[in-house]
């Protein structure tokens, strides 16, 4: 029998289209408005999840669900009882909690179970907010000259080298003024051995002698690029507040960031948490600070922090170190007394400052303190105003054991799960340079509901003409072929959920191109069995026959558009990844139901038969051959 597949292989075709179908099933099920509560430095545990549902129950808000996990997420009704819900909330909790209007997805307990969930949906499907952010990247320079114009005041005096003044020119860069040439001289020769990235200028100026200091042009490129890539971290830590589903971070041109939050129906919220800026600073704990808090006066050289169980301390007036020079921060355990602590990596600039700043500090303590600049939106006489604060709270306090330099580590802490916080506050809490929103659009859920309407009517449309016009061209031929179409469909969306990919327009128009694509491999086989029949061949003959010689023809078109996919998601963005995704997964599941899954059904039908006539259409829907 030549047409006649072995056990194994319809074992495999059914296990592929079982799993394909299970794993295809999230996305019938919708999604949930829901509020979800979360927080950087406060706890999420039932009792908040029971202290909002009695605040809702209060309000008679009924609700769906409730989850806790990383974050509280309550779910309700409908968007009517999520904006109520959202209002009750932001009420009855403090600002160290961050709450946002999200859709969730509404899969059942036993498809998440074995990970089966529902793809994402991009900006223009599922609604939400896109921001363009500018990076001032001559904001980062400048911090950058002024730090440097502090660090170069410290150097001068302890080599005893007078000067009168350092000013910062508008055009950039500074001037340092000097009583004397020799001064002068003595200072550009120092600072051209320790700072080897400046520009340093010696000349004279309404008969004074100064030295004109300019970043160079690497220095200067490096500190933007830092920058940008910094500022594009801190985002990414931000966005897991917003716990959206595949956002987009990326950075556009040389001083833009996009950011795109699917499925984030409060822009305010949003905006608040992405534009807060925030830094690091490291000071010395005041030695003669104890009686000072006593009795309520704070010396000269003192300032009064609080850290974050609300204890006061006084820290030295004078930064040790900020935050910018933090190239790297990971938590882990100190070998030797097995206790938290998080490590710490400096550039080169910040490693020499630290090591001459921390080598007279053995045996003091030093903070950290982390202050950030929030926005927030308060209910003022019925209207939302914008509010802002600026958080000063000291994170961590250790004793300084030995002379710090490029790496370091901070210990004392109580658990591995505050270090893994200090962690990631010091490597990406801080913006590394201002940002402003320059662009910002609203995709609101009924223009991404009516973009899925659109494309839904699209992809159907198409599929139910070509499954007429299959059927009537080729009769069994054809409705076989339609059939290898559906689950084909089926097993693109069960491979972009397993992917957690995300469907956009674009990927719907990919989808729609591989449904004509996979009818066109059916249409080469079906038209060469119609062709070696006409040349007189038995029935059984022509479908062998039709289905290894169009194999080749159809493997060559297929793998030629999976090298333009490919190129297409490698070189393209945004939209066009979306496209290529959709139209490579959607060859690779042709080739198995348009060859594999439609072979074994006309194998099942027709195979092991003695066969007069195939149903495939024709003159009066079918053409005769010999029998077999």
């Amino acid at each position: 029998m030549i047409n006649h597949y072995p056990l194994w292989k319809y074992a495999l075709i059914l296990i592929v289209l079982g799993v394909g179908t299970l794993y295809a099933l999230p996305n019938l099920f919708g999604e949930d408005p829901a509020v979800q509560v979360s927080a950087s430095r406060a706890s999420i545990n039932d009792n908040l999840r029971d202290r909002m549902v009695g605040e809702l129950a209060n309000e008679e808000i009924e609700i769906k669900e409730s989850e806790v996990s990383d974050r509280l997420l309550i779910r309700l009704h409908s968007e009517e009882d999520q904006l109520k819900a959202l209002e009750v909330i932001e009420n009855a909790l403090d600002r160290q909690y961050v709450t946002a209007l999200n859709l969730a997805p509404a899969t059942p307990e036993w498809l998440t179970f074995i990970r089966a969930l529902p793809m994402y949906l991009g900006l223009d499907l599922r609604g939400g907010v896109h921001f363009l952010m500018e990076v001032d990247l001559a904001g980062a320079v400048r911090q950058a000259e002024q730090s440097y114009a502090g660090d170069l005041r410290t150097l001068l005096r302890e080599n005893k080298i007078r000067q009168r003044s350092i000013l910062s020119r508008s055009s950039g860069g500074f001037v340092i003024r000097f009583q004397d040439a020799d001064n002068r001289d003595r200072a550009y020769e120092l600072i051209r051995a320790r700072n080897p990235e400046l520009e340093v200028t010696s000349t004279d100026a309404a008969e004074e002698p100064v030295l004109e200091v300019l970043l160079g042009e690497d220095a200067r490129r490096e500190i933007e690029s830092f920058a940008v890539q910094q500022n594009i971290t801190t985002l990414r830590n931000r966005v897991n507040e917003l716990g959206v589903a595949e956002p987009v971070i990326q950075r556009q041109g040389g001083d833009r960031i996009v950011v795109q939050l699917p499925g984030v129906q409060d822009t305010v919220r949003a905006k608040e948490i992405l534009g807060a800026t925030a830094t690091l600073e490291f000071r010395m704990v005041h030695e003669e600070s104890a009686g000072s808090l006593a009795s309520g006066e704070l010396p000269g050289t003192g300032k009064r922090y609080e850290d974050r169980s609300g204890v006061p301390i006084i820290l030295q007036r004078n930064v040790m170190l900020t935050g910018e020079y933090i190239t790297d921060a990971a938590s882990g355990i100190e070998q030797q007394t097995g206790s938290p602590a998080v490590f710490i990596t400096l550039d080169g600039k910040g490693a020499r400052l630290f090591s001459e700043r921390t080598r007279d500090r053995i045996g003091q303590t030093m903070a950290v303190v982390y202050i950030e600049h929030k926005s927030f939106t308060e209910i003022v006489d019925g209207e939302r105003v914008r509010q802002k604060e600026i958080v000063e709270e000291v994170i961590n306090t250790a004793v300084i054991r030995d002379q710090l330099g490029k790496r370091f580590q901070i210990t004392g802490l109580g658990n591995t799960e505050e270090a893994r916080d200090l962690a990631l506050l010091l490597r990406a809490g801080a913006l590394a340079a201002p940002i402003d929103i320059i662009e910002e659009r609203t995709v609101g859920p009924s223009l991404g509901q009516a973009n899925i309407d659109q494309g839904f009517r699209s992809v159907v449309i198409g599929f139910l003409l070509v499954l007429v016009l299959m059927a009537i061209r080729y009769r069994v031929f054809g409705m076989v072929a339609n059939l290898a179409l559906t689950f084909n469909l089926v097993l693109v969306i069960a491979l972009l959920s397993l992917l957690q990919a995300t469907l956009t327009l674009p990927g719907i128009a990919g989808i729609v191109l591989t449904v004509g694509m996979a009818v066109d491999a059916n249409v080469l086989i079906f038209e060469r069995i119609r062709e070696e029949i006409r040349n007189g061949n038995t029935p059984q003959a022509s479908i062998h026959s039709g289905y290894e010689k169009a194999f080749s023809t159809i493997a060559d078109a297929n793998i030629t558009t999976l090298i333009a996919a490919v190129l297409l998601f490698g070189f393209g963005t945004g939209p066009i990844k979306g496209f290529a995704i959709t139209l490579s997964l959607g060859i690779i599941t042709s080739m198995f139901t348009a060859i594999m899954f439609t072979r074994a059904l006309i194998n099942l039908i027709y195979g092991g038969r003695r066969l007069k006539t195939l149903s495939i259409g024709g003159q009066q829907g079918r053409i005769d051959g010999r029998p077999a």
